[in-house]
């Protein structure tokens, strides 16, 4: 008979990926997203040897009414997309645009400086140009390889 080592920890991940895999995006019904969920920015991360560059989307929302605070280690980002209020004598509303507000940190790969950002937004884009610092630019590691044999 083997003998087979049980890891308590292996099976929490599988139950940690399968309830995520059950609240993704796509899984939930339509009804739960309507007002109960607040999506939050998509971002993409685009890493060089000179600075960070992350770019966020964020449309319907004007530059005024986003907050974005950056430090060494990360982005800070929040802001409301506020509903537009009409009024109408009759007929019915439907809406899958998301109001309300939102909120979402990324952390950064590398230090950078965070007083030399640079940020642009355009059509519902944020774009963010994020130097890296000095002691990550240079940042090299020497490697020892040993020959075995």
């Amino acid at each position: 008979m083997a003998v087979v080592r049980w890891n308590p920890w292996q099976d929490l991940n599988a139950l940690q990926h399968q309830l995520n895999q059950l609240f993704e995006e796509d899984m939930l019904p339509a009804t739960l997203l309507d007002r109960t969920l607040i999506r939050v920015p998509a971002a993409e991360l685009h890493e060089t040897a000179e600075a960070v560059h992350l770019k966020l989307e964020i449309p319907g929302i004007d530059a005024k009414d986003i907050d974005l605070q950056v430090t060494e280690k990360s982005v800070h980002i929040s802001g409301e997309r506020k509903s537009e209020t009409k009024t109408e004598e009759k007929g019915v509303v439907r809406s899958e645009f998301q109001y309300g507000k939102f909120q979402r940190v990324i952390p950064l790969p590398a230090r950078i400086q965070n007083t030399n950002v640079k940020a642009e937004y355009k059509d519902g884009i944020l774009n963010l140009t994020l130097p890296k610092a000095e002691t990550e630019k240079n940042k090299v590691v020497k490697i020892n390889v040993e020959s075995i044999g």
